[in-house]
């Protein structure tokens, strides 16, 4: 009878000790995390997701994808939002933020998955490479221009605004003309 009162003293103790070391959050709270830590000294960075033209290629647009759920009327999953930054954040540090905060599902491949030696993201709100014909795609740029390395390569710096653009065209009919 003594020991396993002291079994269970042990076990509660050891309870006690795990859960004041832990930040138990709820759901909401963890989808909420980061958007409210921002105050005048913080540094930030702005990041959009938009698929706009796709309104353009509609017809070449997966079937299944043909929704106002995985294209807006206006083609923007995300509206300009500003985040904090952290110190060495890299345009997907911000993204998984972003996706996580907002509720918006994104599918990536891992930097030690391809050759390019970074993170690759594979679609955002269900659009995916080639959803929307050979040549479709998601693209970044960072203050307007378009980066020659990976999202997990690039480290912001206050004030960047980047955008998450879906091409049609191998970012042609973004304005972005690295191929010829």
């Amino acid at each position: 009878m003594r020991k396993d009162l002291l079994i269970v003293a042990f076990i509660a103790l050891l309870i006690i000790i795990l859960a004041s070391g832990t930040n138990i959050q709820s759901v909401e709270e963890y989808y909420l995390t980061h958007i409210d830590d921002i105050n005048e000294d913080s540094k930030t960075v702005f990041i959009r997701i938009d698929a706009s033209t796709v309104l353009e290629n509609w017809q070449q647009l997966d079937p299944a994808l043909r929704s106002e759920k995985y294209v807006p009327n206006d083609g923007v999953i995300l509206e300009n939002t500003e985040y904090v930054l952290r110190p060495n954040d890299t345009v997907f540090d911000i993204l998984q933020r972003t996706i996580r905060h907002n509720k918006i599902h994104m599918e990536f491949q891992g930097a030690d998955e391809n050759a390019y030696n970074s993170v690759y993201i594979q679609g955002i709100n269900h659009l995916y490479e080639f959803s929307a014909g050979p040549l479709s795609g998601w693209m970044y740029a960072v203050n307007g221009e378009f980066p020659n390395y990976g999202v997990s390569k690039y480290e912001l710096e206050d004030g960047d605004e980047i955008e998450f653009l879906y091409t049609c065209d191998l970012g042609r009919d973004l304005g972005h003309h690295y191929l010829e």
